[in-house]
């Protein structure tokens, strides 16, 4: 018979093992260990105004990576979400200057954002185009589309009736920060339980196999481009709020941005992995590590590199994890 101690250790060692098989146990642990050093590095980091700052950032790109990461399990990708961003915002801006209602501008705004991801979804689930090139194309031709629009200039004074979504408080806390964290609360919710959603699961391992098990996989993609081009425009509105604003050039960038925070949260690039929660902490992870270069005085020019290098090293360990997979098989 062996050691009871040394049954008790090996035990011990599984379940530590088994804690961080999980990767948001891992990002929780380096969000933790990183604030830690953070907050010696500077006192301004745990200070209210800096925290909310990076919830603030973290209610635009985590509410876009919670449609991301749905999407990149059922296999899809989506390239034209900031542009979806900026097209909503425009589009209610000018709504609105022409003296429609907030109410309704809103919705008109949203309406346009599920017509770019119905356009997504059809071509790419019905016509089986590829998403990377259709959603680039979109990503192209939306901002083509909101400089005609706009006359290239940003659309001003929008009224208080809309500003306050995206200016207004609750117990302190201005209102984004709460759609983000009810995005994250239920759409986990729904990507984990829901027989609904766990279909992505099946359609990104399997597409096929999901075909002949009766999934509607057609019918599933194109509400995936709609939802997350809806989820798009809602952070495009609360974006635009905030600012009082509407400007063109908002959201540029914010796509890669959010496929790393994705991947980093566990999604893979070839579908069938990834959890709404994963994605909002790679998310908050990007966010605090903008948060820390700027307080320690990086240049932006070297932030943008350390983003870039971010997204690589993302794919390359997704593409290891991959490689692991099937050696195991």
């Amino acid at each position: 018979m062996g050691n009871p101690q040394e049954v008790r250790k090996h035990s011990l060692g599984e379940r530590v093992a088994a804690v961080f098989a999980f990767r948001e146990s891992i990002l929780i642990l380096v969000l933790l260990v990183g604030g830690i050093i953070m907050t010696a590095a500077s006192p301004v980091f745990l200070t209210w105004p800096n925290l909310e700052a990076i919830l603030l950032g973290l209610s635009v790109e985590g509410t876009i990576a919670v449609g991301m990461v749905i999407l990149l399990v059922s296999g899809g990708l989506d390239l034209s979400v900031g542009s979806t961003l900026a097209f909503t915002g425009v589009v209610c801006g000018l709504v609105l200057t022409a003296g429609v209602p907030s109410v309704i501008a809103i919705l008109l705004a949203l309406l346009a954002a599920f017509t770019v991801g119905l356009v997504n979804g059809l071509l790419i689930a019905k016509l089986k185009m590829n998403p990377f090139i259709i959603t680039l194309g979109m990503m192209i031709t939306i901002r083509g589309l909101l400089l005609v629009l706009a006359g290239g200039r940003a659309v001003l004074n929008l009224p208080d009736s809309f500003t306050v979504i995206g200016q207004g408080r609750l117990l302190g806390i201005q209102y984004p920060i709460f759609v983000v964290i009810l995005m994250t609360v239920f759409g986990d919710l729904l990507l984990r339980n829901t027989r609904f959603f766990r279909q992505n699961y099946y359609i990104g391992g399997k597409e096929q196999a999901a075909r002949l098990s009766g999934i509607k996989v057609d019918f599933m993609k194109v509400f995936n481009y709609c939802l997350i081009a809806v989820i798009s425009g809602i952070s495009g509105l609360l974006i635009t709020a905030r600012f009082g604003s509407a400007s063109l050039t908002v959201g540029s960038g914010i796509e890669l941005r959010v496929i790393t925070a994705a991947i980093i949260g566990g999604a893979s690039l070839n579908g069938g992995e990834g959890s709404v929660l994963g994605a909002i902490l790679g998310a908050l992870f990007m966010g605090i590590l903008a948060n820390s270069l700027n307080l320690l005085g990086v240049d932006v020019y070297w932030q943008n590199l350390v983003t870039g290098l971010m997204l690589i090293l993302a794919v390359v360990f997704d593409m290891i994890n991959e490689k692991r997979k099937e050696q195991r098989r």
